[in-house]
């Protein structure tokens, strides 16, 4: 079913695994849309609550871009715009959280992939570098948009005009991972399992909110919350968690 990548499930989480580690798992065209059929795959699946997307056992989650195969197109930004935005705008789209299980080097459009998810736990050994400017381009695949909002703009235009490695134990400073670790893999697993049980509703309305909040003033986010609250008050999760909280028992959500 796929080239480039693993998919597999268990139960509610759906691990997504790149799985190019001879050019060190390098952003193919084909790896590119084969990872957005499995987004898609993922959103459609009901049966699916969180998903799980890493590099395998390597030591690199993406080295960034294949620019053997994108090198003779010089128009690049109608390879991004053919199947990168697709891809970035789907995972954010997902109304399901996304957990990168970083295990290694995220370079160029490997880290923007990373940031497109909704947690970032690391390995203790894995970097991030915007290496961009190594071959006189810019950040791209998303880079630009979700640096800034998260680490603010100065410290975004250092770390992209310089493509210097950063460690793990600075993005977890700044906020950019949620964690790392030797145990990461661990975390990972506890984490998942939170949100395999989890009410996936409310959370993909939180996702849905969140990737508007920077852009919209005071009273247009609360509009987006009682919009989506409204959404949240007639599923099933919300039923059940006020009879749990009423019976003084831990609910059990099913994710509708």
């Amino acid at each position: 079913m796929y080239n480039t990548i693993l998919f597999e499930k268990q139960g509610a989480k759906a691990y997504i695994t790149l799985n190019r580690p001879e050019t060190y798992n390098a952003l193919s065209r084909e790896l590119l849309q084969e990872l957005k059929r499995a987004i898609d795959a993922c959103a459609e699946d009901e049966e699916v609550r969180v998903v799980i997307l890493s590099g395998g056992e390597g030591k690199s989650f993406s080295s960034g871009a294949d620019l053997k195969e994108g090198i003779g197109d010089r128009d690049l930004g109608k390879i991004l715009k053919q199947v990168y935005t697709p891809l970035i705008l789907a995972m954010r789209g997902l109304q399901k959280p996304i957990i990168c299980s970083l295990n290694g080097l995220a370079a160029g459009a490997g880290m923007s992939l990373a940031l497109a998810c909704d947690v970032i736990i690391a390995e203790e050994e894995a970097y991030f570098t915007e290496l961009f400017v190594g071959i006189g381009l810019m950040p791209d695949a998303g880079s630009m948009y979700f640096l800034p909002r998260i680490i603010g703009a100065q410290r975004t235009f250092e770390w992209c005009s310089t493509g210097r490695q950063v460690s793990m134990r600075e993005a977890k400073e700044v906020g950019l991972i949620l964690d790392f670790g030797k145990d990461y893999k661990e975390k990972v697993e506890k984490l998942a399992s939170q949100y395999a049980h989890s009410a996936t509703r409310s959370i993909g309305m939180m996702k849905q909110v969140l990737n508007h909040s920077f852009n919209k003033n005071l009273e247009e986010v609360l509009n987006l919350e009682a919009e989506a609250q409204t959404i949240c008050g007639y599923t099933h999760d919300f039923a059940e968690g006020v009879r749990a909280f009423l019976q003084k028992r831990p609910p059990v959500f099913q994710g509708k």
